[in-house]
């Protein structure tokens, strides 16, 4: 007796298992994050990120016409800020000819279709390195959300086209919709960062950015890696408070965290493969232990089939490279 049904005859080449494929990864599944310094002619790699690198505003036009032609129509802007420049209000978050504002006139300049999202969090410009206004050693919730809010108003004035704010205050997201709607933003769009782990993963960008916190940790408002459920919440509010957009992040040891999301909201949702994924896979295949390519496309096939409809990822341009 032999079986009906053989599944293997959808397995048989290349050609009959790239039909019946479930999930396939194409440019605009991307964001492609770039770090932003001051200065001319600087491209600068990021030590623990490697091929990776900060561009200043003049190379930063370059770099965008060239993910543009690449079909990367997405870029999630983060910024390195003088250390000069740094204090406990956020002072140079809000200064309408700051290093973000200008970058995000520039990229409109260069490419007017990009689609520019801005990291709105403190931490680059604080003189504490942490996400929040600091008060005798805590992180002040409700005076940090009026910075946000003003910090994410001078970003959509610059062009945004949407905040991401990545902090993980209570309330933020309200705080900043109710701005935006106030200041007839109303199409400026929010990617809350809903549920972002305190996480280990974090080491290279904060290289990137030398955003470390100068003190203590961030587990007093980034999410404990022990607690699923609680995701959920925090995503739920975020929605109820106005962002169009949820993300989870890290990406890769969340996967469950991300599914869960995707079983109960009805809005895109994104993943951050952050830098501590990018830069184990690059070191592993500098060693010869891994294929690159392979584990590349096989982890971010992973976040689409988790329920990602969007990622952002350091290794945009290598998989347009691997896909043509």
């Amino acid at each position: 007796m032999h079986p009906l049904r053989r599944n293997r005859r959808l397995r048989t080449t290349e050609t009959i298992r790239a039909i019946v494929r479930e999930h396939i990864i194409t440019p605009n599944d991307f964001l492609v994050p770039l770090f932003v310094v001051e200065g001319e002619n600087s491209k600068e790699e990021i030590a623990s990120m490697p091929g990776y690198y900060r561009y200043s505003l003049d190379l930063l036009k370059k770099e965008v016409k060239e993910l543009w032609a690449m079909e990367l129509k997405a870029v999630l802007l983060f910024v390195k800020v003088p250390e000069t420049l740094k204090d406990n209000k956020g002072t140079e978050a809000i200064n309408p000819d700051g290093l973000m504002q200008r970058a995000i006139k520039i990229i409109k300049e260069a490419v007017p279709e990009m689609l520019i999202m801005t990291d709105v969090a403190l931490d680059p410009y604080s003189s504490y390195g942490h996400d929040g206004i600091v008060e005798e050693g805590h992180i002040i919730n409700d005076l940090t959300c009026e910075i946000l809010a003003q910090m994410s108003l001078s970003h959509a004035q610059a062009g945004a086209d949407f905040v991401a704010p990545s902090d993980m205050m209570d309330g933020r997201i309200l705080a900043i919709r109710e701005t935006l709607e106030r200041e007839n933003y109303k199409n400026t769009g929010i990617m809350s960062y809903s549920a972002k782990y305190a996480s280990a993963f974090y080491g290279p960008f904060r290289d990137a950015l030398d955003s470390a916190p100068g003190f203590g940790d961030k587990k007093t408002y980034q999410m404990d890696y022990a607690n699923r459920d609680e995701a959920i919440k925090e995503t739920l509010m975020d929605i109820d408070e106005g962002a169009d957009i949820v993300m989870v992040k890290p990406g890769l040891a969340y996967l469950d965290i991300l599914r869960a999301i995707r079983d109960v909201v009805d809005v895109p949702i994104a993943v951050y493969q952050v830098s501590g994924e990018y830069a184990m896979l690059k070191a592993a295949a500098a060693k010869g232990w891994l294929d690159h390519d392979a584990i590349m496309m096989e982890q971010l096939i992973a976040f689409k089939r988790a329920g990602a409809q969007m990622i952002a990822s350091y290794f945009a341009k290598d998989v347009i490279r691997v896909i043509g």
